[in-house]
């Protein structure tokens, strides 16, 4: 493959900016140069990009994401959602369990794989999901090549529910890759519904959509979680914290007990809250929801003083039709991965945390905590996945420019002030000024484990 020589780059990685130049060959870094231009043969005629002192982060890692396929394809595939993501700057994902059929066997788990290798822009893995009586098959997951057990202790988009105590401490006690958690529980959720519909009937305004999922709910899910990881040594991974409640959890962890438990914002989560249901609406219906200014407030401060280990994006679409639905029928969810970066760098602009800080969060520790084999920074000898920044470029999202098959994005109308100009994939580029190539495939995630 042609070599790729970045010049002039503003390299953000490993916790420092540093001006250099990046040269690439056969799918990695094999040179960084603070100095001179690496030289290359006289023969040899690399593509090259000239940053031109613009932003060159690792590849985003993203540790959670929905893209449908199989079976749910009228609203999302592995093709298309990949091909958003490269345009958000994001070079790898893991993917949920909660198509159709659910991903909770091996031969399931082949099979995304076979649609990934042909069709996905950005590397992948696939996590295997727990349900209540699939316990030898997420024993016998392979290390190497699946990100981690998903386990729903709170009911979402599709029927994965694991209610079942004696279950989840099978699964705690016996699984030895990640285990990643929705957490809500399940009864406070149902006893909410129940008072709320008394009062409302089905006609429950959105704005009650964090009461239903309240607070908690999440409290007594996540707390529980934790407490049978320390209980069984799980390596348990808590997704979408929404609560500044549950940050005394991860607050409270000694030094020994974090490198087992971690936990995630969801850039949801970080930009909006609960004054913006009476815009928005469903398009902003998650699951855990969207809460309190406090909440928000305090995620983003714990991501900037680092209780909170991931930022990841929970893309999880669906159509328009579906969200114009009544609260009751209306689904969970909304893409997001195209629009994360960009989110995430107007908070460093606002001064909430620091490029290296939202480096660290979305590409150094995902690639860390789920041992992933050489992504995740710019480090020579690691995979040539990248994307270049324009940290003073203005565009407002629209119709036009949205790739999400759904054809929306709750993003809708916000003007970001940083402009994504290329991702690279394995040194490839993938994503330049707004084109994608098609040709460029993404490659299977591999851990270190």
């Amino acid at each position: 493959m042609q070599a790729l020589l970045i010049k002039n780059a503003t390299i953000v990685s490993d916790n420092r900016t540093l001006h250099g130049h990046i040269l690439c060959r056969n799918g990695l870094i094999e040179k960084i140069s603070l100095e001179d231009v690496p030289a290359f043969a006289e023969d040899e005629t690399p593509r090259i990009i000239d940053a031109g002192r613009n932003l060159v982060i690792p590849g985003i890692i993203d540790d959670q994401v929905h893209f449908r396929e199989p079976g749910l394809t009228h609203k999302a595939d592995i093709s298309t959602e990949s091909a958003a993501a490269v345009a958000g700057g994001i070079t790898s994902y893991m993917e949920m369990p909660n198509t159709n059929p659910p991903t909770t066997t091996s031969a399931l788990l082949d099979e995304k794989i076979q649609i990934a290798s042909r069709s996905s822009y950005a590397n992948f893995s696939f996590y295997i999901g727990a349900t209540n009586d699939n316990i030898s098959q997420l024993k016998e997951a392979d290390p190497a090549t699946v990100c981690g057990v998903k386990v729903f202790m709170g009911s979402s988009t599709g029927n994965m529910l694991v209610d079942d105590e004696a279950t989840l401490r099978a699964i705690f006690a016996g699984v030895k890759i990640p285990v990643a958690v929705h957490c809500e529980d399940e009864k406070t959720i149902q006893a909410n519904i129940l008072a709320h519909k008394r009062k409302y009937g089905e006609n429950l305004p959105m704005i009650m959509h964090p009461a239903i999922r309240s607070e908690e709910a999440c409290w007594l899910s996540s707390s529980h979680a934790v407490e049978l990881a320390r209980e069984y040594g799980t390596r348990l991974h808590v997704l979408h914290i929404s609560t500044a409640r549950e940050l005394k959890l991860f607050e409270s962890l000694t030094s020994s007990e974090r490198k087992r438990i971690t936990s995630e914002a969801c850039v949801h989560h970080l930009w909006f809250d609960q004054s913006d249901y009476a815009r928005l609406g469903t398009r902003i219906k998650w699951n855990p929801a969207i809460k309190r200014r406090a909440d928000r407030e305090a995620l983003v401060k714990a991501v900037d003083e680092g209780v909170i280990d991931v930022v990841a994006t929970d893309h999880a679409p669906h159509t328009l039709d579906e969200k114009s639905e009544s609260y009751f029928r209306a689904p969970s969810g909304a893409p997001m991965v195209q629009h994360a970066l960009p989110a995430m760098l107007e908070l460093v602009k606002q001064g909430k945390l620091t490029v290296e800080k939202m480096v660290s969060r979305m590409c150094h520790a995902p690639a860390t905590i789920f041992n992933i084999d050489r992504r995740g920074f710019i480090r020579e000898g690691y995979f040539a996945d990248m994307a270049i920044v324009d940290m003073d470029s203005q565009w407002t999202v629209g119709k036009k420019n949205i790739i999400y098959k759904c054809g929306w994005s709750p993003m809708d109308g916000v003007t970001f002030s940083t402009r994504l100009t290329h991702t690279i994939v394995n040194g490839n580029v993938v994503f330049e000024n707004g084109s994608i190539d098609r040709q460029a495939k993404g490659r299977q995630i591999t851990f270190n484990r």
